[in-house]
């Protein structure tokens, strides 16, 4: 696994509160929360971006948004919610371990950066 602060939450060398864990990913809540709920979703193998996933990733890609979405629910985001996947230095992505941000708990303005 590569060796980023992700990887060591998955393999416990950095704690975490985590919300939601299962084979393949792993849900934990954002140290530096952008909203009322803001939670991580992490999937266990290493891919460093989006836009490095390829066609051998699409179950997992599918699993992560399936997951984002009961994560949401299981943290009553009933009223609505957002999820953002940052790619590269451009999208403001800041740790190499391909993420989904679930946002949440309060209304979320257009256009978000």
């Amino acid at each position: 696994m590569s060796d980023t602060l992700f990887s060591k939450i998955i393999t416990r060398e950095i704690p975490a509160d985590i919300v939601y864990e299962d084979d393949l990913c792993l849900a934990f809540r954002d140290i530096n929360p952008q909203a009322p709920i803001h939670v991580l979703l992490i999937p266990k193998k290493p891919i460093p971006k989006l836009s490095e996933a390829t066609a051998d990733d699409h179950a997992l890609l599918g699993h992560l948004l399936l997951k984002a979405k009961a994560v949401a629910e299981q943290l009553g985001l009933d009223q609505g919610f957002r999820v953002v996947i940052n790619n590269g230095d451009d999208g403001g992505q800041t740790v190499f371990h391909l993420h989904l941000h679930i946002l949440g708990g309060r209304f979320l303005a257009w256009p978000p950066g």
